[in-house]
């Protein structure tokens, strides 16, 4: 089988494709920015070859970099990033090439908001109701309709890139000025008191979900942005029946097949769940890292199974919690990375620093830490974020 990895230098935690493809006996071959020598020894062994671009965003130099590749090494079966960035480069080339998965018009479901919610609803999923709004005066219908505070996202967008809270008509003023009709918006109302959680996994080759979690944040990531509070997140031991029932259904509707994918909801008061986005991809930063360490499995090597029509093999360990929890360097915590280790010793799976474009959103300090009871959870997210003060000192 010949593969290609868009990026496969970056995530640095991604390059772990490159290596267990390359062991279920995939020629791997990597298309990148980076020069060859940045790539390291093991990145390097792991690829057949790599193809150099100056650019990643020149989708026409891309194409060609494909077209060697098939020139020189026969026909291409599978293009992958994994990475949402780049989930509609990956989608062009396919297209372009005829290789099998995702192509462009396939992605219309999984891009706009506003498409997801009408599967959403034809899976029988709770949401809220949500209006697109291309100007000022579409916007101000959608208020009044919505009533405030509502959150306003680019109905074709990123994460929490430009998303906006209006709960006042001054931000309603502010968020006018900032957007200037200059893309789509989709707006929905805020939903008070829900904890944000995920559904997140893996389909095989005929859409069947193969592996299944669900983590859950200490904070909703508009909060955690504007406030820059500390991050903390959790890999659940076990899924709430009806989020899995929930999550079955909407995947279902999707029709995805050998894919990850990360689902968000709000966890509601009263027990029940609203369905936010469907992402066609992996939860982002370290989580796959921490599905591994909480379920002792490794989910690169699963994957590299399935693409070349093996099987799924579960770990026969026992599930555990597993906490992403993070500093930030502008502020003075009472527990260095030292007492972290010698306070839950071997629970400690790693620490790493987190890379500058993403510090802002979840902190400059990770650790991963696994736990066997909610007191155990509770515990390490409170000593990792216990501060000397709460004053914001100069980084």
């Amino acid at each position: 089988m010949n593969y290609i990895l868009i990026s496969p230098y970056y995530p640095v935690n991604f390059q772990s494709f490159a290596h267990r493809l390359k062991d279920a006996g995939v020629n791997v071959f990597g298309i990148g920015e980076e020069l060859y020598d940045q790539l390291g020894s093991e990145l390097q062994n792991a690829l057949t070859e790599y193809y150099r671009v100056n650019n990643l965003e020149d989708v026409d130099e891309v194409k060609r970099a494909v077209a060697f590749l098939f020139y020189k090494h026969g026909p291409i079966e599978r293009i992958e990033s994994n990475n949402e960035y780049w989930l509609e480069l990956d989608a062009q080339l396919r297209e372009q090439f005829n290789v099998y998965g995702n192509k462009t018009n396939d992605l219309k479901k999984v891009k706009y908001k506003s498409e997801m919610k009408k599967l959403f609803k034809k899976a029988n999923v709770p949401v809220v109701d949500g209006r697109i709004v291309k100007t000022r005066k579409e916007l101000s219908k959608a208020i009044d309709e919505l009533g405030l505070p509502v959150i306003a996202k680019p109905d074709n967008g990123v994460g929490s890139a430009a998303t906006f809270k209006l709960s006042s008509e001054e931000a309603v003023r502010h968020f006018e000025e900032e957007w200037g009709e200059a893309q789509v918006y989709f707006l929905e109302p805020y939903v008070e008191g829900g904890v944000l959680c995920t559904f997140d996994g893996l389909v095989d080759q005929n859409g069947n979900i193969v592996f299944q979690t669900s983590f859950t944040y200490n904070v909703p990531t508009l909060e955690l942005v504007k406030d820059q509070l500390d991050l903390a997140y959790v890999i659940q031991k076990e899924i709430d029946p009806k989020l899995e029932t929930y999550g079955k259904a909407i995947v279902k509707a999707f029709g995805m097949k050998e894919r990850f994918f990360h689902i968000e909801f709000f966890k509601l008061e009263d027990g029940d769940y609203v369905a936010l986005e469907y992402n066609n991809r992996l939860a982002g930063g370290y989580t796959i890292d921490m599905y591994n360490f909480a379920y002792s499995i490794d989910l690169f090597a699963q994957y590299a199974s399935l693409v070349t029509g093996g099987e799924f093999k579960e770990s026969d360990a026992e599930n555990q919690f597993c906490v992403g929890v993070t500093q930030r360097d502008a502020y003075e915590y009472k527990h260095d990375a030292n007492a972290i280790y010698e306070r839950f010793g071997d629970r400690v799976k790693f620490e790493q620093r987190i890379p500058d474009a993403f510090a802002e959103l979840q902190g400059n300090q990770f650790y991963a830490i696994n736990a066997d009871s909610h007191e155990e959870v509770d515990d390490i997210i409170r000593f990792v974020h216990e501060r000397k003060n709460c004053s914001i000192v100069n980084v």
